[in-house]
């Protein structure tokens, strides 16, 4: 990275136009750039009074958006590839996984998550409630299965004991999904009392070891602030 090469990232305000708003993608680029350890400043948007600063910055794009020596950049994948790029070692560290599998890992539990929670009709709930529970499996599954290094280092070992999807730190797929797991922990436990399985013993650990890392819980947006924003999509089943 060029010396004086300024990092700035614009992510969703909350309702009270200050403090993080709930935006897994906005939550996503915090915490990398947070892993990397960079300089960076960040600037906390509110949406609700259209501001001057993305009409001048970044016209017709929602936050997260990033100014990196003076360029804007709009598009959350393409941050995410250019960071690991511009931030890279000696000076910083890699987050890239050295699994490709650790990279869709639990990718399709949102959408899953998402039919779930957005549906009325109490006929429909079990079913709904299997596919998510089914999905929350599948990544449980892989949390629990042993990676190469895993059996480099111990042949037989039984079953994965490493903290995070890819090893035993945070990288780019973790900081992809844990946003998203957060918010499905909270809506879930408020519309349908629905708690992740203490059952699924690797999801559990997963999440357990993510919350006391400082790059995750402190970038989450308050739980409050999350229901706001599902309190509209979000339904009650209609008994």
């Amino acid at each position: 990275m060029a010396e004086g090469s300024k990092i700035e990232l614009f992510i969703k305000a909350s309702d009270d136009g200050e403090s993080v708003g709930n935006c897994p993608f906005c939550q996503r680029l915090f915490m990398i750039l947070w892993l990397k350890g960079a300089n960076f400043t960040l600037t906390t948007v509110d949406m609700k009074r259209a501001p001057e600063v993305l009409k001048d910055l970044a016209p017709g794009s929602q936050p997260p958006f990033l100014i990196f020596g003076g360029e804007v950049r709009t598009d959350t994948n393409k941050i995410e590839e250019f960071l690991e790029e511009a931030l890279a070692p000696p000076q910083y560290p890699k987050l890239c996984c050295r699994y490709k599998e650790s990279n869709g890992a639990g990718d399709d539990i949102f959408h899953k998550f998402s039919a779930y929670i957005k549906n009325p009709n109490p006929g429909l709930n079990d079913m709904l409630e299997k596919k998510f529970l089914k999905s929350l499996m599948k990544l449980d599954q892989y949390l629990l299965t042993p990676l190469q290094h895993e059996l480099d280092q111990t042949p037989d070992v039984p079953q994965a004991s490493r903290h995070y999807l890819d090893g035993d730190s945070l990288s780019l797929a973790d900081c992809n999904l844990l946003p998203k797991l957060n918010i499905v922990k909270v809506v879930c436990r408020k519309y349908r009392d629905f708690e992740i399985p203490v059952a699924l013993t690797g999801l559990t650990r997963y999440l357990t070891k993510a919350y006391q890392q400082d790059e995750f819980c402190y970038t989450c947006p308050k739980d409050s602030e999350i229901l706001l924003a599902y309190h509209s999509v979000a339904k009650y089943l209609n008994k």
